[in-house]
C-alpha cells in the first residue's frame, strides 16, 4: 500500500528521553572549566504515514543518529544559554525538511542541590 491509497494521514512525535550528555556550558566561567553533566529531552513532529506503510528506517528519523547529533552539537561550541544550545539543536534537526517543529529540554543536573535548572524550547517550521 502506498501513502496515495489512504486517504488518512499520521502525525508522528519521534521522542528521546533523559539523554546524557557532557559539555562545557554555562554563564560561570567555572561552569564552561570542566564538563558537566546535562539531561536532554527531544520530540520531534513528523509526518509518519510513509514510515508507517513501507516499515522502513529511511523514511523516519534514525533515534542514534539524532543523539550523535545532539553529542556533537554539545562539544563543537561552548555556549553561556541554554537557550542558545538548545536553537544549535533545533535549527541542526531542521535542516530535515521532514520535520515540522522540534522541541528540546536541556537540564543542569549538578548545578543545585536542591533543584534541577533547565530550558524548553519549541520551534516551528514556519510555512513560507
Amino acid at each position: 500500500m502506498s501513502r496515495k491509497d489512504t486517504p488518512f494521514g499520521s502525525s508522528s512525535y519521534i521522542t528521546i528521553d533523559n539523554l546524557r550528555v557532557f559539555g562545557k556550558h554555562g554563564h560561570y566561567e567555572e561552569e564552561r572549566r570542566v564538563e558537566q553533566e546535562f539531561l536532554v529531552s527531544l520530540e520531534v513532529l513528523m509526518d509518519g504515514t510513509q514510515a508507517a506503510l513501507s516499515d522502513d528506517l529511511q523514511h523516519t528519523l534514525d533515534y542514534d543518529a539524532i543523539r550523535e547529533l545532539i553529542r556533537k552539537t554539545f562539544k563543537k561550541r561552548q555556549r553561556y544559554l541554554l537557550e542558545a544550545l538548545a536553537h544549535d539543536v533545533c535549527n541542526q534537526l531542521l535542516k530535515d525538511t521532514r520535520l515540522e517543529s522540534v522541541e528540546i529540554s536541556i537540564k543542569k543536573v549538578s548545578v543545585w542541590k536542591d533543584g534541577i535548572p533547565g530550558v524548553r524550547v519549541v520551534k516551528k517550521r514556519l510555512n513560507t
